[in-house]
């Protein structure tokens, strides 16, 4: 099945449903579905067809949506653009990936001119806001445009997005995500549109990474309304939940973060939130057990996955969200908080070892993944696409993690972040974890700092809550007592901000350059 007969579908069974709301706009199924047709018979009359790709670089709006899936009905190649990016990075995504039309938001048609040197293969410039100079208007292109449904030939291993990595080290990489790789995902997991049943998702990650686009295929799939918010603001979220009577949401454990320190938290009537799924990046023990008290009414769900997975590949559902029973059933619980839940059933997840065989319970090892939603390479770099995906069909997620007993997968760690002390191998999570749990600590950041003696020797950067002043040796004794000793931090610095990612994840190759000062005391 091919991504646009999932808009095709749900369009037919509720039409008149909202199917997008945008700032104080809706735009029903119906909308939806024609607004794409005539957007694709726009970009047909430009000579624009099959296997072309198309580059929009715009924050969360309705437009993101349209765009995609007028690009999924000719067969057009969707790459959504980092809007955080710096000029350079936009200008090699947009050349390299061979993109023939460039569609840009208000806010970015004059960065859109001064690039034009820069990225010779874009014929078509579309703007969002209106008439720009040398762009065409959007709006007037979907007028002037038939609302007739385009019909292409379409398979279902047909490249339909090109989404570049966030290129931390080196140049982006573009991760090419046939229609298989999202329809696998969303048949298996997702309840179809229901004339009877409906449900508001209010989506705040972005359209340009994974997770965003995850939550919009399965939002259309499921005949949902998607409430859009063009970036994360934590009152103005609420605001949208409490007035759109909101089901569900995707959130990275930041965002969640930010809700319940906010002064005006207790304010809001959140209690329409059934469930809220959290990933993207590492979620501190002490947050989620937390939102559990502050959340009675929802339920949570731990979705891991990656841009080259397409989609979530272990959850954590939302029963093992529920700490009760017994003290040793709490404990158990408690621990399993941690972990990134077992495998999906559409996708086979193992633990490998360095040799390539699959390690025995409990052992670490990297984290691989094999089936259907596994990406079909990165776009003209069949190296980097070999190191990545072997021989037998798995997907090198690079992260390290066990699998204990009971099928629970736990992260350990970057492959390139995790720390070896004289032979041991230290997972920077697992003491973050402990270290988080210190009332006075809001945030931090376990690195490695090389050591002739010992290889590397830990590292715990921190940011205490309110400024409050935290003797160091008490933070290396928290550690000492819940870990082993190998693993405490041997060093312990103090800094105003811990750098992440838009979603949230820890920037350590910016601490490492920053934090690499010799480890002098013993330990």
């Amino acid at each position: 099945m091919n991504t646009a007969e999932f808009l095709m579908v749900t369009s037919a069974i509720a039409p008149e449903r909202a199917a997008i709301v945008f700032e104080d706009k809706k735009y029903s199924y119906a909308d939806l579905q024609e607004r794409s047709s005539r957007l694709a018979n726009a970009l047909t009359a430009m000579g624009l067809q099959k296997g072309d790709t198309l580059a929009f670089l715009e924050v969360n709006c309705n437009h993101c949506v349209e765009t995609y899936f007028a690009c999924a009905k000719l067969g057009m190649v969707y790459v959504p653009l980092n809007f955080r990016a710096k000029s350079d990075e936009l200008a090699y995504m947009i050349q390299d990936s061979d993109a023939k039309v460039l569609i840009a938001g208000q806010r970015y048609t004059k960065l859109a001119q001064e690039l034009r040197s820069q990225i010779p293969g874009v014929q078509h410039y579309v703007s969002l806001g209106g008439a720009a100079k040398g762009m065409m208007a959007y709006e007037e292109m979907l007028q002037g445009a038939s609302a007739d449904d385009p019909f292409t030939e379409i398979a279902d291993e047909d490249l339909t997005i090109l989404m570049f990595t966030a290129g931390t080290t080196g140049l982006p990489k573009g991760v090419m995500l046939a229609h298989r790789n999202f329809s696998e995902y969303v048949l298996n997991n997702v309840t179809p549109a229901d004339p009877e049943t409906e449900e508001k998702n209010i989506l705040t990650v972005p359209l340009y990474h994974i997770a965003g686009v995850q939550a919009m295929m399965a939002s259309v799939y499921g005949g949902r309304t998607l409430v859009v918010q063009r970036q994360f603001e934590a009152e103005e979220w609420m605001r949208l939940v409490r007035e759109q009577r909101v089901d569900r949401a995707m959130m990275v454990p930041t965002m969640l973060k930010q809700l319940m320190d906010h002064p005006k938290f207790h304010d809001y009537d959140l209690s329409s939130l059934k469930v809220i799924t959290y990933g993207a990046a590492p979620m501190p023990v002490e947050v989620i057990k937390r939102a559990i008290r502050e959340l009675p009414g929802t339920r949570f769900i731990n979705a891991f996955g990656q841009t080259e997975s397409a989609a979530t590949i272990t959850m954590l559902g939302p029963e093992d969200h529920v700490i009760e029973g017994s003290p040793e059933e709490i404990e158990r619980r408690l621990k399993r908080l941690s972990s990134i839940g077992k495998p999906l059933a559409d996708v086979e997840v193992r633990i490998m070892g360095e040799d390539g065989s699959m390690v025995a319970s409990g052992q670490v090892g990297e984290i691989v993944a094999r089936g259907g939603r596994i990406m079909r390479g990165y776009w003209k770099q069949d190296s980097a696409t070999t190191k990545t995906i072997d021989a037998q069909g798995w997907l090198h997620t690079g992260d390290l993690g066990y699998q204990d007993e009971d099928g629970y997968i736990f992260l350990a760690g970057r492959a390139k972040d995790i720390i070896k002390r004289g032979g041991e191998m230290i997972s920077p999570e697992e003491v973050e974890n402990v270290i988080l749990s210190h009332p006075n600590v809001e945030d931090a950041a376990v690195i490695g700092v090389a050591d002739d003696t010992w290889g590397e020797r830990v590292r715990a950067v921190i940011v205490t809550k309110n400024g409050a002043k935290v003797p160091p040796e008490e933070i290396i004794e928290l550690c000492r007592q819940r870990l082993a000793s190998f693993k405490k931090p041997e060093s312990v610095v103090f800094t105003s901000e811990i750098p992440r990612n838009p979603m949230g994840k820890i920037l350590k190759r910016v601490l490492r350059e920053q934090f690499n000062e010799p480890i002098t005391v013993t330990g």
